[in-house]
């Protein structure tokens, strides 16, 4: 295990500053609001302070402050990626491994919030955390060859738990993160014990041929205020929110062009999603540009990230893993599910009930997609209650030990 230190070569820093001086954005209706995407006038803001005000040497320096390292990891069929993670251990060797994966557009950095508390023993639980930037983000290295799906991160970050020596440890994840941990319990299951996740989806209702339980509580239960609210948040973004997805999941190479080239591109197509996935979060533009300066800095570059969403959509052998598969019963790991109000599918617990065996639920009273980021005591809190004292999931990984 070798720590990690991030160094944004100065040259890198003068570029972005080259290209933000000449950047050009188009015009915009009058009153359009955030109903055609990002205002001008917010894009504009944040364009000038990431040229003339935004320090990335202070975020960098914060973000080396947290315990960085790097090893090299392997997939089946694909070259060695060297995979950098956060690893925090708690002061108590028996506690849980807890691997927590991030999704798109977020990254590694959304555990940090919860990192303090995690690492004290709360309810009789405390955990060590790994956190890795998934290959393709942040500053893993990025894959050259086609194909590299669910499985092949599901298998990465697997891999890098044994490689710790932790051969039994939970999940905790939402957006990509929930697919991949979800993958991990499919392929896994006596490694990954138990999963919480923060984007519930799934195929629809409980059905009587595969789920007669669940059907049956669905039948006799009418579906509450939450649930139409819900009902009526996965319906705008399905209908107004999903355009991002259809491009990425099938010609991510040519959005990538724009995305490459242009640092007010990239911003604008992130910054839609801060904005609009999110609980009226507050954001400062320093949070802002920092999320967008790893992906404008990533190692892989701000293009390979986008490919998760294509080869994740285009499995072509009986072992991958599509995406859709993660929305469907996975029996063997025990299931925790948060419900956040402004998440992009808000279902029922009944239909959230078809996905395994579920042994804890919490609904949310505030909250959206970056869920870790924007209520971190809140997920920090269904993490104690899971697995400390008298929850469904105490000691449920036994003594561990660590590298």
């Amino acid at each position: 295990m070798s720590s990690y230190q991030i160094s944004v070569p100065d040259s890198a820093l003068e570029d972005l500053k080259q290209r933000l001086s000449l950047a050009r954005c188009p015009d915009e209706l009058d009153g359009s609001g955030w109903d055609y995407g990002a205002p001008l006038q917010d894009i504009k803001r944040l364009t000038e302070y990431w040229k003339t005000g935004f320090d990335w040497r202070a975020q960098e320096a914060k973000l080396n402050q947290l315990p960085n390292y790097h090893r090299r990891i392997k997939a089946d069929g694909f070259p060695e990626l060297d995979i950098h993670y956060l690893h925090q251990t708690s002061y108590d060797a028996k506690s849980i491994p807890l691997l927590f994966v991030h999704g798109w557009p977020g990254s590694y950095v959304e555990v940090t919030k919860m990192l303090a508390a995690l690492r004290q023993s709360t309810n009789g639980v405390s955990f060590h955390v790994v956190a890795p930037s998934l290959p393709n983000y942040g500053w893993s290295e990025g894959v050259k060859q086609k194909g590299f799906g669910l499985k092949e991160y599901a298998t990465i970050c697997h891999r890098l738990m044994l490689s710790l020596g932790y051969d039994k440890y939970v999940t905790q994840g939402g957006d990509w993160g929930y697919m991949i941990t979800r993958s991990i319990g499919l392929l896994f299951p006596e490694s990954c014990l138990a999963s919480h996740i923060n984007m519930i989806r799934s195929d629809g209702p409980p059905k009587w041929t595969q789920n007669p339980w669940q059907a049956l509580q669905h039948a006799v239960t009418p579906y509450s205020k939450r649930d139409k609210e819900g009902f009526e948040r996965s319906r705008w973004f399905l209908e107004e929110g999903t355009g991002y997805r259809l491009e990425q999941s099938t010609k991510p190479q040519t959005l990538g062009y724009g995305l490459t080239d242009s640092p007010v591109a990239l911003l604008a197509w992130i910054y839609e999603k801060l904005h609009d996935w999110t609980d009226e979060y507050p954001w400062t533009d320093d949070e802002i540009l920092t999320w967008i300066s790893i992906y404008w800095f990533s190692t892989a570059g701000p293009t390979a990230n986008l490919r998760i969403y294509y080869e994740a959509t285009h499995t072509t052998t009986a072992a991958a893993v599509h995406r859709n598969r993660t929305n469907q019963w996975i029996g063997k790991v025990k299931l925790g599910l948060c419900y956040t109000p402004k998440e992009l599918s808000v279902i029922p617990r009944t239909w959230g009930r078809t996905l395994g065996p579920v042994v804890y639920e919490s609904q949310k009273q505030k909250g959206g997609h970056f869920a870790a980021w924007e209520i971190p005591d809140e997920i920090t809190s269904d993490l104690q209650n899971m697995f400390g004292k008298g929850g469904p999931c105490y000691r449920i990984t036994g003594s561990q030990s660590k590298l």
